[in-house]
């Protein structure tokens, strides 16, 4: 009996060095709930950055709350990790399938967690741009893009293509998550994060008695701060749109997503953004939330109608031009309504034009048209 025992264990060791570890939804759903902290812990802080002025040191409740969130996250990755080789996983096959980016992520916020404790004390903290783009804080943000990211990895793997909204929350909260890690590193070019093309924020409203100012080289300081107001709105709708049209493209590319999907990402991700920069919102956070729901809901609406994917690369491109249209849409007309516009037509129209278009080209880099079939060897030219 003895013999049989040690037969069998011997029989599911093997196995398991074999093949790769694979875990369940609700280890999933734990990694996304816990990728879900750590990333409000990183919106947090940038919250407390916005409203209580310059943070002179590396040691605040808010990093506090951030490396917390991290550690549980790790713990959970890492752990499983380990319980995978003491039941026998070897090597590499003890991390779970899709999770590989995730415990080198787990690494690599470590490495950026720590270099940018030096990092602080060496050069002091940085302001503005520079707290964005500084090299540990991008260290941190791929980090924790990696870690995040696993669910969505995991459950791209597996065979199920039209799952149930239950089942496919964690893939949901996962792309929401990696989602606004992006938005985050991109907040200073987000027309959800700075509504620079309200009234309230039109040139001569905000410059006061320097509007009649002129330049040395000509042309007035109100030409050239209303020109900036723009180019800073219309880059941003570019860039966002491509950013969250590419990631709903994706997911559409690999599943046919339960109704809600859309909505739950982009409703997510912006509450996110507006909550920590209302500073900057002249209609404060919740309509802009609103405009993003509404938006998923459209987007929700159009994927269940049109059935867009791959496989209908023209049902594809029409979703991907119509859900950016509509959501700037929402945008200028919330902003009419609330505070007013100070863009004119031909700007504002061209803005949801550029976003639908920007949505459209995307659609090509997800869903590429096919090549031409190769020639036979020794046919044609």
């Amino acid at each position: 009996m003895a013999t049989r025992s040690v037969a069998l264990r011997s029989s599911v060791s093997s196995a398991a060095v074999a093949e790769q570890a694979v875990r369940s939804r609700r280890f999933d759903a734990l990694v996304a709930v816990l990728g879900s902290a750590l990333v409000g812990g990183v919106y947090l802080d940038g919250w407390a950055h916005i409203h209580t002025g310059l943070i002179e040191t590396f040691f605040t409740p808010w990093h506090g709350l951030l490396y917390a969130a991290y550690l549980a996250l790790a713990a959970v990755i890492v752990g499983t990790v380990l319980r995978n080789r003491t039941a026998g996983y070897a090597g590499s096959h003890a991390i779970p399938q899709g999770y590989e980016p995730s415990v080198i992520g787990v690494a690599v916020f470590a490495f950026g967690g720590l270099g940018d404790m030096i990092w602080h004390l060496l050069f002091g903290i940085e302001v503005d741009l520079e707290a964005l783009l500084s090299p540990t804080h991008l260290l941190l943000a791929l980090g924790g893009g990696l870690m995040v990211s696993g669910p969505l990895r995991a459950a791209w793997r597996r065979s199920e293509d039209r799952p149930s909204l239950r089942a496919f929350f964690p893939v949901m909260l996962s792309a929401a998550m990696v989602l606004s890690v992006m938005t985050f590193m991109t907040q200073y070019m987000h027309p959800f994060g700075t509504t620079w093309a309200a009234a309230n924020r039109r040139p001569d409203v905000m410059l006061g008695p320097l509007m009649a100012a002129e330049l040395t080289t000509g042309f007035s300081l109100i030409g050239y701060f209303a020109f900036f107001e723009q180019l800073a709105t219309l880059s941003g709708i570019v860039v966002q749109t491509a950013i969250l049209m590419g990631f709903i493209l994706t997911v559409l590319r690999r599943w046919t997503p339960p109704v809600g999907t859309f909505t739950v990402i982009m409703t997510l991700n912006t509450a996110l953004i507006a909550m920590m920069r209302d500073l900057f919102l002249d209609t404060g956070p919740l309509p802009l939330i609103a405009v993003a729901a509404l938006g998923g809901v459209a987007a929700d609406l159009l994927a269940a109608r049109l059935r867009p994917s791959a496989a209908r690369p023209a049902r594809l491109r029409l979703f991907a031009a119509i859900v950016p249209a509509i959501l700037y849409t929402l945008y200028v007309l919330v902003l009419a309504i609330d505070v007013g516009i100070w863009w004119r037509v031909h700007l504002w129209m061209g803005a949801i034009t550029l976003a639908a278009i920007t949505g459209w080209l995307v659609s090509y880099l997800v869903a590429p048209p096919q090549l031409p079939m190769q020639t036979q060897a020794g046919g044609g030219a």
